[in-house]
């Protein structure tokens, strides 16, 4: 297999990992707690923040962005080719999604079905931008003071504690948020408002840039 189709098949099945954790551990909490939104979340930032580790440990060595905020950025500030990213973002997308699928299965619940859980107004696509830029830093910043090691854990305390600051719990991905439309469960999102916490994503990734830019010029 060449190297292309490792980084492709790591990014899916990294981003199917991923997503079994955020919707499979929404439906558990919600059936072991019922009545306890703050539980329920607890368990979702938890399960979804150890999965995180485990899957950017194993896929690390060949490519673990799992994200297209965070290969957009990759390629922005020079640490991706652009030629290896429409491939990716696709990998992420379709891992998105049949991981949501895959969770949806195990848990008796239909294939697919939409979300019809609302996500809108301006507090939380504010989250959305400051999640993303969040992420992207500790990201970045690690890789540019060359901290690789640290990146499964850092970014998997970065996303289980931004569950709690961020208004939105930190979608903080475009694939993820695809991912969520297909399950109507806790972690889901109706599709009408997927397309605006995208967006807002991905204006994290130009703050993050311009910062990254700054903070950590690449050295000569």
């Amino acid at each position: 297999m060449s190297a292309l189709r490792r980084v492709l098949l790591a990014e899916f099945l990294g981003t199917l990992l991923l997503l079994v954790g955020v919707i499979g551990s929404g439906i558990m909490a919600v059936r072991l707690s019922p009545t306890d939104v703050g539980l329920q979340l607890l368990q979702n930032a938890a399960a979804t923040a150890g999965v995180l580790v485990a899957a950017i440990s194993i896929f690390g060595t060949l490519s673990a962005d799992f994200n297209p905020a965070v290969t957009v950025g990759a390629w922005l500030l020079g640490h991706r080719r652009g030629r290896e990213v429409p491939g990716m973002i696709a990998a992420q997308v379709a891992g998105a999604i049949a991981g949501t699928v895959l969770a949806n299965v195990m848990f008796d619940l239909d294939v697919v079905t939409w979300s019809t859980r609302e996500r809108s107004g301006g507090g939380l696509w504010l989250a959305e931008v400051v999640a993303t830029t969040g992420l992207l830093l500790v990201v970045f910043a690690l890789i540019r003071t060359r901290r690789n090691t640290h990146l499964p854990y850092v970014i998997g305390a970065y996303i289980g504690g931004a569950y709690y600051f961020t208004s939105s719990t930190s979608f903080a991905n475009p694939a993820v948020t695809i991912g969520r439309m297909f399950s109507d469960t806790f972690a889901g999102i109706k599709p009408a408002d997927a397309p605006t916490f995208i967006l807002m994503q991905f204006l994290g990734v130009a703050a993050t840039v311009f910062l990254i830019r700054v903070l950590f010029p690449p050295e000569n």
